[in-house]
């Protein structure tokens, strides 16, 4: 229902977005989705390309007097840092990145063909979907938000913490983190590897809040909506693992503490029709559908792979062992990370939304919606 297709290169002349099947009727508000740029710019740990570029999204089409009109948004994100004919080429591929793989894929013998497209550049223009799909998402009062959980070796302790405090939290954090004592050790650890060429990756925590029960399905492989949240998760750069709930650890317990038991309270009356659970250990997932509990995402960032103290590769022109490229990059994206993940996330959410509710606007959208919340029993 919900499209998304991205274009361009890293040093290229801009980046370019196409958003179809995004319902007409929503106010626009380009302040929001260029502060939502800019966060992913942020977070300690980020390198140069960071202080060069300031993200500002031009919107193409699909948007009338700051409203959209039912067709296809298409948008830009200007490269100040527009080189890409000028730039040397690259023959010493890089451990960890697509350089190789491309170059062979392809048929090329530059690896700047492939890493200008394989770049973390590309996630700007994610971004951008991503804010639409928030805007969308709050009219129906949802909302999505991310924290840092881990750097490296050291871990956030935010079990006592609710959702809200979290939120709130890491608003104020530079790298995002609720545990501000974590924090500190956590810049630590990334001064420590920046200091020494390396370079440091973690888990962040992707929470979507007020989603309501019946999002995906049992029915097919391709409908689950937990499968589709990883499959975006994904495909973000450098994420090598995505962990719904307490997945990641629920392999440690019994069943009878990994499961949640559900209760029920007409006092308590969710968008869940009164069903509502004490622990979330499912993530607000069960059997491939939302639950009505908050929709709970970590992903698992590794080390980024450009470092200043390159490793070992193979110059594919001489077949010579030499030390990989150095490209710019960052000591550690983590922070950024989340805040793509938020995009993905708020992207599949309002693609379900779309399917499950219907309608070219968002007026028969909340029609359809608030029905069905009646139906539920919950007004």
């Amino acid at each position: 229902m919900l499209k998304f297709l991205s274009a361009g290169e890293s040093h290229g002349k801009c980046l370019t977005g196409i958003l179809d099947g995004f319902p007409a009727g929503i106010t626009i508000d380009t302040k929001f989705i260029n502060a939502e740029l800019a966060k992913r710019q942020l977070g300690f740990g980020r390198g140069g390309r960071m202080r060069i570029e300031c993200d500002r999204i031009t919107i193409n089409s699909g948007v009338r007097k700051k409203i959209t009109i039912g067709s296809p948004i298409s948008f830009c994100i200007r490269n100040k840092d527009f080189s890409i004919n000028s730039l040397p080429e690259i023959h010493n591929v890089r451990p960890g990145h697509a350089d190789l793989a491309g170059l062979l894929k392809y048929s090329r013998d530059d690896a700047r063909d492939i890493l200008e497209r394989a770049s973390a550049r590309e996630t700007a223009v994610r971004v951008a979907a991503g804010a639409f799909c928030k805007l969308l998402l709050a009219e129906l009062s949802i909302s999505v938000f991310s924290h840092v959980v881990c750097i490296g070796n050291i871990s956030a302790n935010c079990s006592k913490l609710t959702l809200e405090e979290i939120k709130e939290r890491q608003k104020i954090s530079p790298l995002r983190c609720a545990d501000l004592n974590a924090e500190k050790k956590m810049q630590k650890e990334i001064n420590g590897a920046f200091s020494s060429g390396d370079s440091l990756g973690g888990c962040c925590e992707i929470i979507a809040v007020n989603v309501p029960v019946g999002l995906g399905s049992h029915t097919q492989w391709d409908r689950k909506l937990d499968a589709l949240i990883a499959r975006a998760m994904m495909s973000i750069n450098a994420i090598k693992c995505v962990s719904i709930g307490s997945g990641d650890s629920s392999y440690k317990l019994k069943g009878s503490r990994a499961h949640d038991e559900i209760l029920f309270s007409k006092d308590n009356c969710s968008r869940a029709g009164g069903y509502y659970r004490k622990t979330n250990n499912a993530g607000g997932i069960e059997g491939g559908i939302s639950n009505g509990e908050p929709v709970s995402v970590k992903i698992f960032m590794k080390p980024i792979p450009t470092l200043a103290k390159p490793l070992n590769t193979i110059n594919v022109k001489t077949h010579k062992i030499t030390k990989a490229s150095k490209e710019r990059s960052d000591c550690c994206a983590v922070p950024s990370a989340g805040i793509i993940g938020e995009s993905m996330l708020s992207f599949v959410l309002a693609d379900e939304i779309i399917k499950k509710f219907g309608g070219d606007s968002i007026a028969e959208i909340k029609n359809n919606f608030n029905e069905y919340i009646i139906r539920l029993g919950c007004r």
